[in-house]
């Protein structure tokens, strides 16, 4: 049975999706026209989200595959079982379908997550999948696709360590969608979400003063790339950990400070040549949302209480 794209489903959409509206419908109509998509944009922008829930609320199969150096056509087609081969010969049912196969035969959604990561050979059979609607096989045939099957692709087009330029041919057979990072009081919304106990316990103020650290990562002058949401997600978890295990409130400045270590230093990007290091940037932030009123500017050397006990 084929997926119902239409507006009881953009309703439907809503309501597991924090906004992205625009979004929505703009996936909704690509799929409906029998299109297929690429989806552009920087982590925790929640593209697998956004195609997750099209899947669960369709009641459509989902293949989720991750893209890297490692995704070679036969681990993405699948490939003969040597054993029943060695029994029966080269027949049908001696192939294992990989997640391609399977998308093609069951009308599902293919998600290739970091498409810009995967070998030129594997990008060229999903072109001819796109273009064609089918896949010949050797010694297995032609596999036509099912009218549901439609090729969801995402990227990152920010990263530039193990990727590749898309070919136009990818573009010229595909949809594009840009999305971006929503707005703060989305941001909050799903941070609250995520982490609704933590959120709940350091309250709404913190909650805040998180979301909004962690978007100041991302116009920074020293960051090349700053923190997504997902920086807030693990600030909140771990501030109310640590809170816990020093017996403190979950505003204390020492627990904040390194609550923003831990979440945001691995997460931002410094811009070349820079002289500074992500862990006397984030205290650069952290002094901007967080620290007290009476404390001075951060110093370059300013240290953490964990830092500090090392």
């Amino acid at each position: 049975m084929q997926p119902s794209y239409d507006s009881e489903l953009l309703n439907l959409l809503t309501t597991s999706v924090v906004g992205r509206r625009r979004e929505l419908e703009s996936v909704v109509a690509a799929l409906a026209a029998g299109r297929h998509l690429l989806l552009e944009g920087p982590p925790g922008t929640g593209k697998s989200t956004v195609l997750r829930s099209v899947a669960t609320c369709t009641s459509s199969g989902f293949e989720f595959v991750e893209g890297n150096a490692e995704l070679t056509p036969a681990r993405l087609v699948g490939t003969f079982d040597p054993s029943v081969v060695l029994a029966e010969g080269y027949v049908a049912e001696a192939f294992v379908d990989g997640p391609l196969l399977c998308a093609l035969r069951e009308g599902a959604l293919l998600y290739i997550e970091e498409i810009n990561r995967i070998p030129e050979e594997t990008l060229n059979l999903l072109i001819t999948v796109m273009s064609e609607a089918e896949l010949h096989v050797p010694r297995l045939g032609r596999v036509q696709a099912h009218p549901g099957f439609r090729l969801v692709a995402a990227m990152n087009p920010f990263d530039s360590v193990g990727t590749a330029r898309i070919a136009s041919a990818v573009y010229d057979r595909c949809c594009r969608l840009a999305m971006g990072y929503q707005d703060a009081g989305e941001e909050e919304q799903i941070v609250q979400s995520a982490a609704p106990l933590a959120a709940d316990l350091i309250g709404s103020n913190l909650l805040r003063a998180a979301v909004a650290m962690v978007r100041d990562s991302r116009t920074h002058s020293e960051i090349r790339t700053g923190s997504s949401v997902r920086g807030a997600i693990d600030f909140v978890l771990v501030l109310k950990e640590l809170a816990e295990l020093r017996g403190t409130a979950v505003d204390d400045p020492s627990v904040t400070l390194d609550a923003a270590l831990l979440a945001l230093s691995g997460r931002i990007r410094i811009t070349e040549g820079g002289s500074r290091s992500a862990e006397e940037i984030v205290t650069e932030l952290w002094h901007r949302h967080f620290a007290p009123q009476t404390e001075g500017p951060p110093q370059a050397n300013e240290q953490s209480e964990a830092q500090k006990k090392a």
